[in-house]
Protein backbone atom coordinates (compact mmCIF):
# COMPACT_ATOMS: atom_id res chain seq x y z
CA UNK A 1 0.00 0.00 0.00
CA UNK A 2 1.36 2.90 -0.74
CA UNK A 3 1.78 6.16 1.58
CA UNK A 4 -0.97 8.25 -0.31
CA UNK A 5 -3.06 5.28 -0.23
CA UNK A 6 -2.34 5.15 3.56
CA UNK A 7 -3.72 8.57 3.78
CA UNK A 8 -6.64 8.55 2.26
CA UNK A 9 -7.63 5.39 4.61
CA UNK A 10 -6.93 7.02 7.20
CA UNK A 11 -9.02 10.00 6.33
CA UNK A 12 -11.52 8.17 5.03
CA UNK A 13 -12.13 6.33 8.40
CA UNK A 14 -11.23 9.61 10.87
CA UNK A 15 -14.30 11.11 8.46
CA UNK A 16 -16.17 7.77 9.19
CA UNK A 17 -15.53 7.83 13.09
CA UNK A 18 -16.64 11.20 13.34
CA UNK A 19 -19.51 10.81 11.24
CA UNK A 20 -20.22 8.34 13.22
CA UNK A 21 -19.82 9.95 15.82
CA UNK A 22 -22.09 12.69 15.23
CA UNK A 23 -24.80 9.84 13.69
CA UNK A 24 -25.07 8.47 17.32
CA UNK A 25 -24.74 11.86 19.10
CA UNK A 26 -27.84 12.70 17.18
CA UNK A 27 -29.32 9.51 17.71
CA UNK A 28 -28.84 10.31 21.48
CA UNK A 29 -30.06 13.71 21.50
CA UNK A 30 -32.57 12.42 19.49
CA UNK A 31 -34.23 9.20 21.16
CA UNK A 32 -35.14 11.91 24.18
CA UNK A 33 -36.31 14.27 22.51
CA UNK A 34 -39.43 12.48 21.02
CA UNK A 35 -40.07 10.39 24.36
CA UNK A 36 -40.60 13.77 25.99
CA UNK A 37 -43.00 14.20 23.35
CA UNK A 38 -45.02 11.82 25.45
CA UNK A 39 -46.24 12.62 28.97
CA UNK A 40 -45.29 10.87 32.30
CA UNK A 41 -48.27 8.97 33.46
CA UNK A 42 -48.36 7.56 37.03
CA UNK A 43 -51.93 5.87 38.37
CA UNK A 44 -53.22 3.72 40.54
CA UNK A 45 -54.69 0.17 40.34
CA UNK A 46 -56.72 -0.94 43.24
CA UNK A 47 -57.71 -5.03 43.26
CA UNK A 48 -60.67 -6.88 44.24
CA UNK A 49 -58.45 -9.71 45.28
CA UNK A 50 -55.47 -10.24 48.03
CA UNK A 51 -51.67 -10.76 46.98
CA UNK A 52 -51.61 -14.06 48.20
CA UNK A 53 -54.20 -14.95 44.90
CA UNK A 54 -51.49 -14.77 42.48
CA UNK A 55 -52.37 -15.31 39.31
CA UNK A 56 -55.91 -13.58 39.58
CA UNK A 57 -54.44 -10.75 41.13
CA UNK A 58 -51.34 -11.42 39.23
CA UNK A 59 -52.63 -9.90 36.04
CA UNK A 60 -52.66 -6.93 37.61
CA UNK A 61 -49.02 -7.06 38.22
CA UNK A 62 -48.85 -7.87 34.39
CA UNK A 63 -50.23 -4.95 33.09
CA UNK A 64 -48.26 -2.98 34.92
CA UNK A 65 -45.24 -4.71 33.71
CA UNK A 66 -46.19 -5.44 30.15
CA UNK A 67 -47.39 -1.28 30.05
CA UNK A 68 -44.41 0.26 31.41
CA UNK A 69 -42.03 -2.01 28.75
CA UNK A 70 -43.80 -0.60 25.65
CA UNK A 71 -43.54 2.71 27.33
CA UNK A 72 -40.24 2.95 28.39
CA UNK A 73 -41.26 3.36 32.14
CA UNK A 74 -43.39 6.62 31.12
CA UNK A 75 -46.90 5.26 31.90
CA UNK A 76 -47.18 3.56 34.90
CA UNK A 77 -49.69 1.80 36.79
CA UNK A 78 -48.99 0.69 40.75
CA UNK A 79 -51.28 -2.31 41.80
CA UNK A 80 -52.60 -2.37 45.27
CA UNK A 81 -54.49 -5.37 47.07
CA UNK A 82 -58.03 -5.64 48.50
CA UNK A 83 -58.80 -3.41 51.19
CA UNK A 84 -54.81 -1.30 50.72
CA UNK A 85 -56.95 1.77 49.39
CA UNK A 86 -60.63 0.56 49.21
CA UNK A 87 -62.62 -2.52 50.38
CA UNK A 88 -62.56 -5.26 47.31
CA UNK A 89 -66.54 -4.73 45.96
CA UNK A 90 -65.88 -1.11 46.19
CA UNK A 91 -63.06 -1.37 43.63
CA UNK A 92 -65.42 0.22 40.64
CA UNK A 93 -67.10 2.78 42.40
CA UNK A 94 -63.19 3.96 43.82
CA UNK A 95 -62.87 4.11 39.85
CA UNK A 96 -65.77 5.38 38.49
CA UNK A 97 -65.38 8.14 40.90
CA UNK A 98 -61.89 9.08 40.56
CA UNK A 99 -60.12 7.81 43.90
CA UNK A 100 -57.78 5.40 41.86
CA UNK A 101 -57.61 5.81 37.71
CA UNK A 102 -58.13 1.68 37.09
CA UNK A 103 -59.89 -1.23 39.28
CA UNK A 104 -59.24 -4.84 38.86
CA UNK A 105 -62.42 -6.39 39.55
CA UNK A 106 -66.08 -8.40 38.36
CA UNK A 107 -68.69 -7.30 37.00
CA UNK A 108 -71.05 -9.26 38.73
CA UNK A 109 -70.16 -8.01 42.44
CA UNK A 110 -71.97 -4.84 41.35
CA UNK A 111 -74.95 -6.79 40.46
CA UNK A 112 -77.22 -5.38 43.27
CA UNK A 113 -76.45 -1.76 41.10
CA UNK A 114 -78.32 -3.14 38.01
CA UNK A 115 -78.02 -7.22 36.94
CA UNK A 116 -76.71 -6.08 33.84
CA UNK A 117 -73.40 -5.47 35.64
CA UNK A 118 -73.39 -9.31 35.23
CA UNK A 119 -73.45 -9.56 31.89
CA UNK A 120 -69.80 -8.64 31.50
CA UNK A 121 -68.45 -11.07 33.59
CA UNK A 122 -70.06 -14.03 33.56
CA UNK A 123 -74.01 -15.37 34.52
CA UNK A 124 -75.30 -19.19 34.90
CA UNK A 125 -75.23 -20.94 32.06
CA UNK A 126 -72.86 -18.43 30.06
CA UNK A 127 -69.85 -19.10 28.02
CA UNK A 128 -66.86 -21.08 28.17
CA UNK A 129 -63.46 -19.27 28.27
CA UNK A 130 -63.20 -19.03 24.86
CA UNK A 131 -66.98 -18.09 23.97
CA UNK A 132 -66.37 -15.15 26.52
CA UNK A 133 -63.36 -14.16 24.62
CA UNK A 134 -64.76 -14.32 21.34
CA UNK A 135 -67.72 -12.62 21.92
CA UNK A 136 -65.47 -9.91 23.82
CA UNK A 137 -62.73 -9.30 21.16
CA UNK A 138 -65.01 -10.06 17.79
CA UNK A 139 -68.97 -10.43 18.63
CA UNK A 140 -69.78 -6.79 19.83
CA UNK A 141 -68.97 -7.89 23.41
CA UNK A 142 -66.73 -5.30 24.95
CA UNK A 143 -68.52 -1.87 23.16
CA UNK A 144 -71.86 -3.34 24.83
CA UNK A 145 -70.58 -3.59 27.62
CA UNK A 146 -69.29 -0.10 27.90
CA UNK A 147 -71.87 1.42 26.20
CA UNK A 148 -73.34 0.08 29.70
CA UNK A 149 -70.72 1.43 31.77
CA UNK A 150 -70.34 4.93 30.04
CA UNK A 151 -72.55 6.76 32.28
CA UNK A 152 -70.70 5.74 35.54
CA UNK A 153 -67.69 6.89 34.14
CA UNK A 154 -65.91 3.61 33.27
CA UNK A 155 -64.09 2.02 30.11
CA UNK A 156 -63.73 -1.70 30.68
CA UNK A 157 -61.28 -4.19 29.08
CA UNK A 158 -61.10 -8.08 29.58
CA UNK A 159 -58.18 -8.72 32.49
CA UNK A 160 -57.88 -12.47 33.05
CA UNK A 161 -60.38 -15.59 32.91
CA UNK A 162 -60.38 -18.11 35.14
CA UNK A 163 -61.97 -20.91 32.87
CA UNK A 164 -64.97 -23.49 33.95
CA UNK A 165 -64.48 -23.45 38.40
CA UNK A 166 -65.51 -25.74 40.36
CA UNK A 167 -69.20 -25.69 42.06
CA UNK A 168 -68.22 -25.14 45.83
CA UNK A 169 -67.17 -26.55 48.73
CA UNK A 170 -69.77 -27.72 51.07
CA UNK A 171 -69.60 -29.16 54.86
CA UNK A 172 -72.42 -31.79 54.25
CA UNK A 173 -72.92 -34.07 51.10
CA UNK A 174 -75.86 -32.61 48.62
CA UNK A 175 -77.80 -35.47 46.63
CA UNK A 176 -80.58 -33.79 45.77
CA UNK A 177 -82.51 -30.32 45.19
CA UNK A 178 -84.19 -30.87 48.54
CA UNK A 179 -80.52 -30.67 50.12
CA UNK A 180 -80.07 -27.20 49.17
CA UNK A 181 -83.29 -25.94 51.62
CA UNK A 182 -82.33 -23.51 54.09
CA UNK A 183 -78.46 -23.63 53.11
CA UNK A 184 -76.69 -20.67 53.52
CA UNK A 185 -73.91 -20.39 50.46
CA UNK A 186 -71.40 -17.27 49.73
CA UNK A 187 -72.24 -17.23 45.93
CA UNK A 188 -71.34 -14.24 43.39
CA UNK A 189 -73.46 -12.61 41.36
CA UNK A 190 -76.97 -13.92 39.41
CA UNK A 191 -76.08 -17.06 40.78
CA UNK A 192 -77.47 -16.71 44.20
CA UNK A 193 -80.66 -15.45 42.62
CA UNK A 194 -81.07 -18.67 40.20
CA UNK A 195 -80.44 -20.39 43.54
CA UNK A 196 -82.83 -18.86 46.36
CA UNK A 197 -85.91 -20.76 44.64
CA UNK A 198 -84.07 -23.79 45.20
CA UNK A 199 -84.08 -23.04 48.83
CA UNK A 200 -80.33 -21.68 49.11
CA UNK A 201 -79.81 -18.58 51.30
CA UNK A 202 -77.23 -16.66 49.21
CA UNK A 203 -74.55 -14.76 50.81
CA UNK A 204 -71.48 -12.23 48.88
CA UNK A 205 -68.23 -12.26 50.56
CA UNK A 206 -64.89 -10.93 49.55
CA UNK A 207 -62.10 -13.63 48.59
CA UNK A 208 -60.58 -12.92 52.26
CA UNK A 209 -63.70 -13.17 54.21
CA UNK A 210 -64.69 -16.56 53.24
CA UNK A 211 -62.79 -18.74 55.10
CA UNK A 212 -63.83 -16.93 58.68
CA UNK A 213 -67.33 -17.42 57.64
CA UNK A 214 -67.18 -20.79 56.76
CA UNK A 215 -64.74 -21.60 59.70
CA UNK A 216 -67.73 -20.09 62.53
CA UNK A 217 -70.42 -21.76 60.45
CA UNK A 218 -71.74 -17.92 59.74
CA UNK A 219 -72.38 -19.98 55.80
CA UNK A 220 -72.65 -23.69 55.34
CA UNK A 221 -70.99 -23.86 51.89
CA UNK A 222 -68.79 -21.19 49.21
CA UNK A 223 -67.70 -21.21 45.85
CA UNK A 224 -64.38 -19.60 44.66
CA UNK A 225 -62.93 -20.23 42.09
CA UNK A 226 -61.21 -23.55 41.78
CA UNK A 227 -58.37 -26.16 42.83
CA UNK A 228 -55.39 -23.95 43.30
CA UNK A 229 -57.05 -20.95 44.80
CA UNK A 230 -59.33 -23.25 46.79
CA UNK A 231 -56.71 -25.04 47.76
CA UNK A 232 -54.56 -21.36 48.90
CA UNK A 233 -57.30 -20.27 50.80
CA UNK A 234 -57.92 -23.41 53.02
CA UNK A 235 -61.34 -24.58 52.14
CA UNK A 236 -60.75 -28.26 52.67
CA UNK A 237 -59.86 -28.27 56.31
CA UNK A 238 -63.00 -27.37 56.93
CA UNK A 239 -66.15 -28.93 53.92
CA UNK A 240 -64.61 -31.85 53.14
CA UNK A 241 -67.04 -31.93 49.94
CA UNK A 242 -66.30 -30.36 46.38
CA UNK A 243 -68.60 -30.01 43.72
CA UNK A 244 -68.22 -29.56 40.07
CA UNK A 245 -69.19 -27.74 37.92
CA UNK A 246 -69.89 -24.26 38.75
CA UNK A 247 -72.61 -24.10 35.97
CA UNK A 248 -72.71 -20.24 37.37
CA UNK A 249 -69.35 -19.59 36.00
CA UNK A 250 -68.85 -21.28 32.75
CA UNK A 251 -66.04 -18.26 32.11
CA UNK A 252 -65.60 -15.64 34.35
CA UNK A 253 -64.09 -12.78 32.99
CA UNK A 254 -62.24 -10.08 35.28
CA UNK A 255 -61.32 -6.82 34.20
CA UNK A 256 -60.06 -3.67 34.10
CA UNK A 257 -62.02 -0.94 34.28
CA UNK A 258 -61.00 2.59 33.83
CA UNK A 259 -62.10 6.33 35.09
CA UNK A 260 -63.88 7.14 31.53
CA UNK A 261 -62.55 10.88 31.74
CA UNK A 262 -58.81 9.59 32.49
CA UNK A 263 -59.01 6.99 30.17
CA UNK A 264 -59.93 9.37 27.08
CA UNK A 265 -57.40 12.30 28.41
CA UNK A 266 -55.03 9.39 27.34
CA UNK A 267 -52.44 10.29 24.07
CA UNK A 268 -53.75 7.06 21.02
CA UNK A 269 -50.29 5.71 21.56
CA UNK A 270 -51.01 4.56 25.39
CA UNK A 271 -54.55 4.01 24.64
CA UNK A 272 -52.75 1.16 22.13
CA UNK A 273 -50.55 0.43 24.98
CA UNK A 274 -52.92 -0.18 27.43
CA UNK A 275 -55.19 -2.15 25.23
CA UNK A 276 -52.25 -4.77 24.47
CA UNK A 277 -51.14 -5.05 27.91
CA UNK A 278 -54.77 -6.23 29.06
CA UNK A 279 -55.09 -8.37 26.41
CA UNK A 280 -52.01 -10.11 27.33
CA UNK A 281 -52.91 -10.47 30.84
CA UNK A 282 -56.49 -11.64 29.68
CA UNK A 283 -54.50 -14.98 28.02
CA UNK A 284 -52.06 -15.31 30.30
CA UNK A 285 -54.00 -15.42 33.46
CA UNK A 286 -56.11 -18.05 31.81
CA UNK A 287 -53.05 -20.52 30.40
CA UNK A 288 -51.94 -19.99 34.50
CA UNK A 289 -54.75 -21.29 35.75
CA UNK A 290 -54.72 -24.01 33.38
CA UNK A 291 -51.13 -25.08 34.65
CA UNK A 292 -51.82 -24.60 38.31
CA UNK A 293 -54.87 -26.56 38.99
CA UNK A 294 -53.88 -29.96 37.10
CA UNK A 295 -51.31 -30.22 40.51
CA UNK A 296 -53.69 -28.70 42.65
CA UNK A 297 -56.70 -30.90 42.34
CA UNK A 298 -54.27 -33.75 42.77
CA UNK A 299 -53.22 -32.53 45.91
CA UNK A 300 -56.54 -31.76 46.97
CA UNK A 301 -57.65 -35.30 46.52
CA UNK A 302 -54.68 -36.38 48.20
CA UNK A 303 -55.65 -34.65 51.48
CA UNK A 304 -59.19 -36.37 51.47
CA UNK A 305 -61.26 -33.94 49.95
CA UNK A 306 -64.26 -35.76 48.73
CA UNK A 307 -64.27 -34.77 44.55
CA UNK A 308 -68.16 -35.00 43.76
CA UNK A 309 -70.50 -34.29 40.44
CA UNK A 310 -73.41 -31.53 41.12
CA UNK A 311 -76.64 -33.74 40.87
CA UNK A 312 -78.35 -34.04 37.77
CA UNK A 313 -81.67 -32.32 39.47
CA UNK A 314 -80.01 -29.70 40.76
CA UNK A 315 -78.32 -28.20 37.04
CA UNK A 316 -81.55 -29.06 35.59
CA UNK A 317 -83.85 -26.83 38.40
CA UNK A 318 -81.11 -24.27 38.08
CA UNK A 319 -81.13 -23.94 34.60
CA UNK A 320 -84.75 -23.99 34.44
CA UNK A 321 -84.53 -21.13 37.28
CA UNK A 322 -81.71 -18.96 35.41
CA UNK A 323 -83.75 -18.95 32.06
CA UNK A 324 -86.96 -17.98 33.93
CA UNK A 325 -84.98 -15.01 35.89
CA UNK A 326 -83.49 -14.20 32.09
CA UNK A 327 -86.99 -14.15 30.78
CA UNK A 328 -88.39 -11.58 33.69
CA UNK A 329 -85.42 -9.61 33.63
CA UNK A 330 -85.71 -8.94 29.53
CA UNK A 331 -88.72 -7.44 29.95
CA UNK A 332 -88.19 -5.20 32.96
CA UNK A 333 -84.88 -3.57 32.01
CA UNK A 334 -83.59 -2.30 28.83
CA UNK A 335 -80.21 -2.20 29.71
CA UNK A 336 -80.25 -5.94 30.70
CA UNK A 337 -82.12 -6.42 26.87
CA UNK A 338 -79.67 -4.54 25.02
CA UNK A 339 -76.76 -7.02 26.00
CA UNK A 340 -78.58 -10.14 27.19
CA UNK A 341 -80.28 -10.33 23.37
CA UNK A 342 -77.51 -10.14 20.87
CA UNK A 343 -74.98 -11.97 23.58
CA UNK A 344 -78.06 -14.48 23.58
CA UNK A 345 -78.06 -15.37 19.79
CA UNK A 346 -74.25 -15.17 19.97
CA UNK A 347 -74.19 -18.05 22.86
CA UNK A 348 -76.56 -20.46 20.80
CA UNK A 349 -74.49 -20.06 18.04
CA UNK A 350 -71.36 -20.73 19.74
CA UNK A 351 -73.06 -23.96 21.71
CA UNK A 352 -74.06 -25.28 18.02
CA UNK A 353 -70.56 -24.82 16.36
CA UNK A 354 -68.84 -26.25 19.68
CA UNK A 355 -71.30 -29.04 19.77
CA UNK A 356 -69.98 -30.36 16.07
CA UNK A 357 -65.90 -30.71 16.09
CA UNK A 358 -64.81 -29.64 19.60
CA UNK A 359 -67.50 -31.65 21.72
CA UNK A 360 -66.90 -34.81 19.68
CA UNK A 361 -63.04 -34.51 20.07
CA UNK A 362 -63.10 -33.39 23.88
CA UNK A 363 -65.53 -36.55 24.51
CA UNK A 364 -63.76 -39.25 22.51
CA UNK A 365 -59.85 -38.16 23.88
CA UNK A 366 -61.19 -37.61 27.50
CA UNK A 367 -62.50 -40.97 27.13
CA UNK A 368 -59.53 -42.54 26.11
CA UNK A 369 -57.71 -41.06 28.51
CA UNK A 370 -60.40 -41.94 31.42
CA UNK A 371 -59.72 -45.71 30.53
CA UNK A 372 -56.12 -45.55 30.59
CA UNK A 373 -54.87 -45.48 27.03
Amino acid sequence: MTKTNQLDRRGFLARATVGGAAAAAGATLAAPAIAQEMPQVKWRLTSSFPKSLDTIYGAADELSRRLSEATDGRFQIRPFAAGEIVPALQAADAASEGSVEVCHTVGYYYFGKDPTWALGSAVPFSLSARGMNAWAYHGGGTDLYNEFLADKNLYALPGGNTGVQMGGWFRKEINSVADLDGLKMRIAGLAGRVLEPLGVVPQQLAGGDIYPALERGTIDATEWIGPYDDEKLGFYQVAPYYYYPAFWEGGLTVHFMFNKEQYEALPDEYKVALQTAAAAANTNMLAQYDVKNMSAIRSLVGKGVQLRPLPRDILNASYDSAMALYARLNEENPKWKAIYEPWSQFRSQTYEWFRVAEYSYDTYVYGQQAAGK
